[in-house]
């Protein structure tokens, strides 16, 4: 029995070794290799394995769009499960709750972070496997689709202390933004740079990298302390997700150092609300903020196919997506604190992320359809 196959073009000759008898005893080893390898061959993001009633389905995550590669009988979906999760160090036998792992491994001669979850469904196992490059770090100002929204960006780098923080939904490209300018800061002014995440998604060489782990007791709290007495110029902080890790950030921009943090909000504005929910007063964000960028990772129109490009051409071409940037800072940024104090109106006049949307619309470089998505207004 052959399995089904989805995901045409340039994808099918990559895909056409997936096929899978059940007589044909193909070693799990080296399905699990394919499968990785014409993963980061399309560049995919994320690898998900779907459980159904009486079969599994493999789908990648290309550039923000699910494609389904192969729907597999569930003999082999099963072993794919438990020989990922067996090299990832997750307990095999356990099915009844949610387990995390990872795992370092090289395909085609390039370094992969992988970052495995399992959730228990109703039919078997679902597993998401992400796939983090361990590739160089680029050029902060290369990342947008239009580079003079983030020009204002370099003067807050040259700071000694304060608190820039990054906003935008999960895939936006918020820690790429953050290692490229931290490895700015310490090319351009030999800053000494301590980061603690959760996880590392990528390992750099030009800064020091600390990684949570509760089970062992590091926790943010504790790793702060930590990297107090290691002497640092600049902190990055992973990710804002409670009152006790916004109160940690906020501490660690008025210790004198220039701190990184992420946070999920729907805009620059959104950041701000969020921060008072926390319980953030309005004075200790005009002590320590520096500035507010949200963003967003969209699909540029191809520049010889149009909107509907073939897929042939898509995976060819070099420049499939791009940033947009919404920059909060200065006078706009105090009068957005002043409005979540209840003491100012909605600041108006910065350009929003909706701006930037219009404006790739104009040029050409964005399909209309973005607007629906991401519910900008047509007027």
């Amino acid at each position: 029995m052959k399995g089904k196959k989805g995901f045409v073009g340039v994808c099918r000759n990559v895909i056409s070794k997936f096929t899978w008898k059940v007589g044909d005893r193909l070693p799990i080893e080296k399905k699990s290799e394919e499968l990785l390898c014409d993963a980061a061959h399309v560049h995919a993001s994320d690898i998900h394995f779907v459980p159904q009633r009486e079969q599994g389905i493999i789908k990648y995550r290309v550039d923000g769009h699910l494609h389904t590669v192969e729907v597999v009988p569930y003999e082999l979906f099963e072993r794919l499960i438990a020989h990922f999760k067996f090299m990832a160090g997750m307990d095999i036998g356990e099915r009844r709750k949610p387990q995390d792992g990872a795992m370092d491994v090289m395909v085609s001669g390039q370094l992969l972070h992988l970052r495995l979850s399992t959730l228990p469904a109703a039919f078997f196992e679902s597993l998401v496997i992400r796939l983090l490059p361990q590739s160089d770090v680029v050029n902060f100002e290369s990342l947008s689709l239009f580079p003079s929204s983030l020009q204002r960006l370099s003067p807050l780098l040259l700071r000694s202390s304060g608190l820039i923080l990054f906003s935008g939904p999960t895939g936006s490209g918020k820690t790429t933004i953050m290692y490229s300018l931290l490895s700015q800061l310490q090319q351009s002014f030999s800053r000494q740079i301590v980061t603690l995440e959760d996880p590392v998604e990528k390992k750099v060489d030009l800064f020091l990298q600390m990684e949570i782990n509760e089970r062992a007791g590091l926790t943010y709290g504790s790793g702060f302390k930590s990297i107090l007495r290691h002497d640092p110029d600049v902190i990055m902080i992973g990710e804002i997700r409670d009152e006790a890790t916004a109160k940690l950030v906020i501490r660690a921009g008025l210790t004198g150092h220039l701190v990184f943090s992420t946070l999920h909000a729907e805009d620059s504005l959104g950041c701000l609300a969020r921060l008072h929910e926390f319980g953030i007063t309005t004075q200790e964000l005009k002590q320590t903020l520096l500035g507010v960028v949200s963003q967003r990772l969209l699909s540029i129109v191809c520049p010889y196919c149009g909107a509907c490009c073939d897929q042939l051409c898509y995976f060819r071409r070099k420049e499939k997506r791009a940033g947009i940037y919404e920059l909060l800072t200065g006078p706009e940024l105090e009068k957005g604190i002043d409005w979540i104090g209840g003491r100012q109106q909605r600041p108006m006049n910065f350009r929003s992320l909706n701006h930037y949307i219009r404006q790739g619309i104009a040029c050409g470089y964005l399909s209309e359809d973005v607007m629906e998505r991401w519910g900008v207004m047509r007027t």
